[in-house]
């Protein structure tokens, strides 16, 4: 699977190789139609963490309060939204690790939440009572453990905890009286559990046997047999089986069996046939379901953009739901009586706010709007649009991404770049808000986050095309992209860096090492300098997911000389353009030798290379006061070494 090095995933076909959406190539100079250069404002970054982020969302019992969390005190916490209107109120007050909700008791007002410790991605499933005491329901040092869902009958919950073996998470049920846990399957061979049916009986698992090989089983817990719903073996589940119908009879799944993108399934569970529900022209990526199984909500990845689709689940009728053109919606959370949908709207300009909407009319109401992540102090109108844009790579594949264009540029003021590349591998850069992306552009650098060849969201056969070829054919998209930059008319040719985190940050490190003249600075965010040593020490609880990483990036052991081939650590020397490296103290995916390695390395050949260790930080940077840290570096970095007239010729 390829998104596990990533922050928070064939057939062969020529028109794919050309373009999967049919939007045209952008124009060579589209600098003529665009509107003209003018200055901003210009903000500090702490205007720009001024603003905050939402994220998640849960109706209280009675339909009047919305749990989410949020990042208002520097570090994401619990917080209820009143659904009337009002000022949120503060329920948990963490310091250092973020508290990801996961929602009000379905009777009464606790809540459980998961966190971890300072970003090492030990989660434990925590119960807050109203009063404010707190109580860690998976206690254990080196324990993982992940809510499922809550039983329909509003009596228990279900989760998974790796607590009997690090490497396999067993899925138990736990009473919200007295929190009983009763053992509902005992894991022993790496599945990833994804759901159970309403009446305990069946437990729907994911067995990854690589990329393109994943079963969808369903263990019986009467009978005790495992029987795989999917008729063809060679169908990727791009996510995990979606959810069992709440009747109890029947589950949703995905599949892209037999084309490029993942359409909606459903299985019966009685006759054991399983019917097609949605094949739109993008993937299908997740379902949502009213309590009462009247509404279905269906996520689709739309060129990079979520777009929602709602149904009335007789007869798959749709029903009226906001879709906005260069926005994302996301988040769909229905209230326990199924009349109120609550859901994020989220534009590269625009945060991501909550609205609330009336399904009773049908749908045909207006959304409310219940937060307004943008602080008054930033202009709307100084933040920058992105566009999806494509070009034609070194050996003619498409390649689609992002741009983001700074106001200030223009072909009498062309402005530095930088290309980002995302997290994987495997992973999409997507429509959204991006405060280091606006942060960058509000001081005059263009960004393209690009998505190379291997990024999930444009089928199959593009995700299949880096595979054992990383630091190579996708390297080889994120040099082609400067002639797309350099064609717009107003990047500097001479002044076009590269930066990324996690896989992203492999491939700022591949670059400077594998080709060191083309791109004048790298800013390498917690990226892999050494795939053996990341591929042996890999969590004990990615034993499900271990021998299909090892597919996509080779076996530290059968494949090591590869390995040594394509990690960078191993040809610092010929590092010679100033880095920049960001990392996270405790972050396990990435370990921190890795960047300890490489930044010793280039600095012992004399390359200007700048380091921040961030503590209590793990895979990505989640406190305001990292963030702030982080982002003042690399500004500072770029002024000095990507701005000036001192770059790189």
């Amino acid at each position: 699977m390829k998104l596990f090095f990533s922050r928070v995933l064939p057939l062969l076909s020529a028109a794919l190789l050309a373009g999967v959406s049919g939007v045209p190539l952008m124009a060579a100079t589209p600098a003529a139609s665009a509107p003209a250069a003018r200055q901003v404002k210009q903000y500090t970054i702490d205007q720009f963490l001024a603003i905050t982020d939402y994220d998640l969302a849960s109706f209280s019992p009675d339909g009047r309060k919305i749990l989410v969390s949020s990042n208002e005190t520097g570090v994401f916490n619990a917080f209820a939204l009143p659904v009337d209107g009002g000022k949120p109120v503060q329920l948990t007050d963490s310091k250092v690790s973020a508290v990801r909700i996961l929602g009000y008791f379905p009777a009464d007002e606790r809540f459980l939440y998961s966190s971890d410790q300072g970003g090492d991605e030990q989660t434990h499933l925590y119960v807050q009572a109203p009063d404010g005491t707190v109580r860690d329901l998976t206690p254990g040092d080196n324990v993982r453990a992940d809510f499922l869902d809550w039983a329909p009958d509003g009596r228990s919950f279900f989760f998974t905890t790796n607590e009997r073996d690090p490497k396999y998470v067993d899925v138990y049920e736990m009473t919200v009286d007295g929190y009983k846990r009763t053992l509902l399957f005992q894991n022993d061979k790496g599945y990833e559990p994804s759901a159970v049916s309403p009446d305990r009986r069946y437990v729907a698992l994911l067995d990854e046997h690589n990329d393109f090989d994943k079963d969808v089983l369903l263990y019986d817990r009467e009978s005790g047999k495992l029987t795989s719903i999917l008729e063809f073996p060679k169908a990727e589940v791009v996510n995990d089986p979606g959810a069992f119908t709440p009747d109890g009879k029947g589950l949703y799944y995905l599949t892209d069996e037999g084309s490029e993108f993942a359409r909606l399934m459903r299985y019966d569970l009685a006759s054991g046939k399983s019917t097609e529900l949605l094949r739109p022209k993008w993937d299908v990526t997740n379902v949502e379901t009213s309590r009462d199984g009247r509404y279905l909500a269906v996520g689709i990845n739309n060129d990079a953009r979520t777009e929602v689709r709602l149904f009335d689940t007789q007869g798959m009728r749709p029903l009226p739901f906001p879709s906005p053109a260069e926005a994302n919606v996301s988040t769909v959370t229905f209230s326990n009586d199924g009349k109120r949908v609550a859901f994020y709207i989220e534009s590269s300009r625009s945060p991501g706010d909550l609205h609330v909407l009336d399904l009773s009319g049908g749908g045909k109401a207006e959304p409310r709007r219940l937060t307004r992540s943008l602080t008054p102090e930033i202009a709307f109108e100084d933040l920058v649009q992105e566009r999806v844009v494509r070009f034609k790579s070194f050996d003619g594949v498409e390649v689609p991404g992002l741009l983001y264009k700074p106001h200030q540029a223009g072909p009498d003021n062309k402005v530095p770049a930088l290309v980002w590349v995302h997290g994987g591998p495997g992973g999409q850069s997507r429509v959204g808000y991006h405060s280091f992306i606006q942060y960058l552009t509000n001081r005059g650098y263009a960004v393209f986050s690009i998505n190379n060849r291997g990024s999930s969201g444009y089928g199959r056969t593009f995700y299949s095309l880096d595979d054992r070829k990383h630091g190579d054919a996708d390297l080889g998209d994120c040099i082609a992209s400067k002639k797309m930059l350099i064609d717009t008319g107003w990047v500097d040719p001479n002044r076009i860096g590269i930066a990324g985190g996690s896989y992203g940050g492999f491939m700022v490190l591949a670059a400077l090492a594998f080709k060191p003249k083309e791109f004048a600075v790298g800013v390498n965010l917690y990226g892999v300098s050494n795939w053996s040593r990341t591929l042996e020490s890999i969590p004990p609880y990615w034993e499900a997911i271990r021998d299909s990483l090892y597919r996509e990036l080779g076996h530290p052991e059968k494949d090591a000389e590869y390995l040594r081939r394509i990690s960078p650590l191993f040809h610092a020397e010929n590092i010679e353009r100033p880095m920049i490296v960001l990392q996270g103290e405790k972050d396990p995916r990435v370990l921190q030798r890795e960047s300890d390695d490489i930044v010793a390395a280039a600095r012992k050949r004399g390359t200007p290379v700048e380091y921040l260790i961030l503590p209590n930080e793990g895979h990505g940077f989640r406190r305001k006061e990292s963030q702030k840290k982080a982002y003042e570096a690399v500004a500072a970095f770029l002024d000095r070494y990507l701005k000036t007239a001192g770059a790189a010729a």
